[in-house]
């Protein structure tokens, strides 16, 4: 069996069309053809009120930073378990990140802690939708509203993924997608700001637009376009743009092929669980799966890394996830001091196996049978 990577970007080669026919064009900035067209399928497929893309997801929250009018002294409650883009997005603009842990059995964050968290600072709630997996939105929207507080839902793992049947991203009041390449969707680097409340959408347009009304004088809804606001270059090149909406054109098929893989895992490795060896993901009922990634926990550190390592050894890149950012390096003397056990169990036990378009069933069983034989081998 030749190795098997943990990742493999999916690049038909209609993309190189797109990509050409976006340069022959003579616009090749951001905002041209395949930026306006990709913004039409979100809209239309997902319902998004108005959405923006993005040079990454990294972009799109500090724009919902912005326009959730974070200030310095403002708290945002967010879990730790996650991308450090997911805090700076909120630090940049001078806020307090508060990190509450995740609930035991799913990496998404608590709504209990939520609430014991909140203060007369508290601006703003951010969730991670963590592999794609929805957090409980109807507790945190109905938290939010009764402190008046702003969501925004890191949907970097979420695309095509859904809350009783709602599109992820569509619920709070920004949702931000990545479509980096390890993602379903991808453009090799890339993003989407999502914009669910009807007021913030000229200012996000502004702010996209690097604090210009640059959008709406192409649009003929002014003589002259100016600085009017902070802003920066969030907006990726229409090139960009090309490579996504030839994904966009396969998403179905891209998606239906992630979710039969991921589903060939989860079946195959009940057995395992059924001994009490590892823990598979956990799917509540409001929750769906879109295939963005698969993930296993082992029941102990120790069995973590020797796991990795035996898969490594027979050809096979599994890699562990997030470091808890509330004791990295950077804000270990900010933290308050506050054990998350939830987060720390996540970060020492989860595993993730590679999931990409092009997996085969017969690496599939090849992956699960050396994780079987692992626990033989103990």
């Amino acid at each position: 069996m030749k190795p098997i990577p943990f990742n493999k970007p999916y690049i038909p080669l209609a993309s190189l069309k797109n990509m050409a026919i976006s340069a022959m064009s003579g616009t090749i900035a951001g905002n041209g053809r395949y930026t306006k067209l990709c913004h039409g399928v979100f809209e239309q497929r997902f319902g998004f009120k108005k959405v923006l893309l993005t040079t990454s997801c990294s972009d799109a929250l500090e724009m919902a930073a912005i326009l959730c009018g974070i200030e310095p002294g403002d708290e945002v409650i967010m879990p730790s378990f996650t991308f450090m883009s997911t805090a700076n997005a909120f630090l940049l603009r001078g806020a307090r990140v508060v990190f509450a842990d995740t609930l035991p059995g799913i990496p998404n964050i608590d709504p209990a802690e939520i609430e014991k968290l909140i203060t007369s600072k508290t601006k703003a709630i951010v969730v991670v939708h963590y592999s794609g997996i929805a957090c409980d939105m109807d507790r945190v929207m109905s938290i939010a509203g009764k402190c008046h507080l702003s969501v925004v839902e890191d949907a970097a793992h979420a695309f095509d993924s859904y809350y009783n049947g709602r599109p992820l991203g569509s619920i709070g009041h920004f949702g931000t997608f990545s479509f980096h390449e390890t993602k379903n969707i991808i453009s090799g680097e890339g993003g989407l700001l999502a914009i669910n409340r009807q007021e913030n959408e000229k200012r996000g347009e502004i702010i996209w637009e690097k604090g210009t009304n640059r959008a709406a004088f192409y649009r003929g809804e002014t003589d002259k376009y100016g600085w009017v606001d902070i802003g920066s270059s969030f907006l990726p090149p229409d090139t960009t743009a090309a490579i996504l909406y030839t994904q966009l054109c396969r998403l179905d098929k891209i998606q239906n092929q992630r979710r039969k893989i991921w589903w060939n895992y989860f079946e195959q490795l009940k057995p395992l669980e059924e001994k009490g060896l590892v823990s598979r993901p956990f799917i509540p009922d409001y929750g769906y799966v879109n295939g963005n990634m698969f993930y296993l926990l082992t029941n102990s550190p120790e069995e973590q890394i020797s796991m990795l390592n035996y898969l490594k050894k027979h050809g096979i890149h599994a890699v562990f996830h997030y470091f808890p950012l509330h004791s990295s390096k950077y804000f270990i003397d900010k933290h308050d001091g506050r054990q998350l056990p939830n987060t720390d169990r996540f970060s020492s036990c989860l595993l993730r196996l590679p999931l990409y378009h092009h997996l085969k069933e017969r690496q599939v069983r090849y992956i699960v049978k050396k994780i079987e034989q692992f626990f033989q081998e103990q």
